[in-house]
């Protein structure tokens, strides 16, 4: 094994003074292992490369591949085929061709440039392959006799869509607000990129909801089988790889089964939620949703960029035009005021004593003189000489405060009453409800439904601030309820509400 200051040997063309000439020559022999070619000669490496300039001379070519030969990156072997004489047997003439450590470092280079090169994609193809493997896995459980060959193929080519999938989703989720940085664009630019992003995620957006309930139901489908399928496929790949005794097999086909085991369940939680999460799917969803505002956002901004710019001098011409229209000098002077500000602003505060008792609306012509200290004129700001200005007295404004948010907690604390019974109560027997109990009541009956599958299923869960316990159980369907308040009437299918404080819970 080579050393790792040995292997740093093998980047040095990359960084050299001749880099381009190195990896013209490297790129050739990249591409005679693609097309499996063993070995070039130097004259072959010459008429292959494509140069950026004019094509260098033979022994320039000779003595690269010498160099590259000692930095390891090429293999280096003595050509006899076209020997014809006793003297073209002593000249030195050599094969070439890529060396183990140079075969990876170019296998590394076309990696580091495919990762860089690589867009975010969200791929509806594969949603659609994902649904079409298991399908057909779901046909192949179906099968009275196990066909593990195809089984253990069809799980491969599902991995391998699903892995493909989720490592662009990824990209796109953490690289899709530096996609839409268009304020330096072009405001055409901008139009056709949003545009063709836009329909790009609708049409998106449309195929994932779509194939996410045809997956889903395939993965519903599969859950009873799945194990039976998963240990088929272990015990393959077990007999393949294990050795030694029967505990040893045993062994392997559990760690098979445990891999296989392990990504059933992340194409498991992909469409289905875990727990309190959402699927990642929905996340993926939601993300390219929040794509489209972002980038009408940047639009805006670019928008109101563009239309912020101004010609100060056409406003100069403009109101000079306005000036000369006034009949006399009083419209000139408001014209005047009006256009550059020339308003009383007794806020600024520059002088605390001069302007303590005079109000905000005071002309200056009438009001006393100001001192201006010379800092203020050479560096446009200066401190406040003087004493410090007197402490406002807030105990009342923070007295009315403290009242209101006592009053508020009263009024929750009421509505908290006025629902949390404890008894199951019908939602059209809750008659009338007050603004605050309505709030509590919609805040009750949207964390119950989210936890809600099914329109058809029960719910029971816990109140995200821990205080409640709330069950909800859906009535008949043309059951019929309605809740009068303060802003309308709130009606829907009737169900059973069960509100009760986490205390009293037993």
């Amino acid at each position: 094994m080579r050393a790792v200051s040995d292997s740093a040997e093998l980047f040095r063309h990359v960084s050299a003074e001749k880099s381009e000439f190195y990896r013209c020559i490297m790129d050739v022999f990249a591409a005679a292992k693609r097309q499996y070619r063993l070995q070039l000669r130097p004259d072959e490496v010459l008429g292959e490369a494509r140069w950026s300039g004019a094509p260098p001379r033979i022994d320039e070519v000779n003595a690269a591949l010498t160099q590259l030969t000692a930095w390891g990156n090429l293999e280096s072997h003595p050509d006899t085929a076209r020997v014809s004489s006793l003297s073209d047997f002593y000249r030195a003439r050599f094969l070439y061709r890529l060396s183990q450590g140079g075969e990876a470092v170019e296998a590394s280079l076309a990696l580091f440039v495919q990762t860089l090169q690589r867009r975010a994609e969200l791929q509806t193809v594969a949603l659609e392959d994902i649904a079409n493997r298991l399908q057909a896995l779901q046909a192949l459980a179906g099968e009275t006799e196990a066909d593990v060959a195809k089984i253990h193929e069809t799980l491969r080519d599902l991995v391998r869509v699903f892995e493909g999938l989720a490592e662009n989703a990824q990209a796109f989720m953490a690289g899709v607000a530096r996609s839409i940085e268009l304020q330096q664009a072009e405001a055409i630019a901008v139009a056709n990129y949003k545009r063709q992003l836009i329909d790009y995620l609708e049409r998106f957006m449309g195929d994932l909801v779509r194939r996410s309930d045809t997956i889903a139901s395939h993965i519903l489908a599969l859950e009873p089988s799945i194990d039976a399928l998963l240990q088929l496929v272990a015990a393959r790949e077990a007999r393949d790889a294990a050795r030694g005794n029967a505990a040893d097999r045993a062994d392997a086909q559990t760690f098979h089964w445990n891999a296989w085991h392990e990504r059933w369940t992340g194409l498991h939680g992909w469409f289905f939620r875990t727990g309190h999460e959402p699927s990642q799917a929905e996340l993926l969803r939601a993300r390219a949703r929040s794509a489209i505002p972002q980038l009408l956002g940047a639009i805006a901004a670019l928008n109101e960029r563009r239309s912020g710019r101004s010609d100060r001098s056409a406003d100069f011409r403009i109101l000079a035009g306005w000036f000369a229209a006034c009949e006399n000098d009083g419209e000139a002077h408001r014209l005047a005021r009006a256009a550059f500000a020339l308003n009383p602003a007794r806020h600024f505060a520059l002088n605390t004593d001069a302007d303590a008792d005079l109000p905000a609306s005071t002309r200056w012509a009438d009001a006393p003189p100001l001192k201006i200290h010379p800092r203020l004129r050479e560096y446009g700001e200066a401190t406040p000489r003087g004493p410090i200005p007197r402490v406002r007295d807030r105990a009342e404004a923070r007295a009315r405060l403290a009242r209101e948010l006592a009053e508020e907690s009263l009024q929750v604390e009421a509505a908290r009453k006025r629902l949390a019974t404890g008894q199951p109560t019908r939602l059209s027997d809750l008659g009338e409800l007050d603004g605050h109990a309505f709030g509590l009541f919609l805040g009750l009956l949207g964390e119950a439904l989210t936890e809600q599958a099914q329109p058809e299923a029960a719910v029971a869960r816990q109140t995200g601030d821990g205080l409640l316990h709330i069950s909800l159980t859906p009535l008949a369907a043309e059951s019929w309820a309605e809740i009068h308040t303060p802003h309308g009437v709130f009606a829907g299918r009737d169900h059973l509400i069960t509100i009760t404080p986490t205390q009293d819970v037993r």
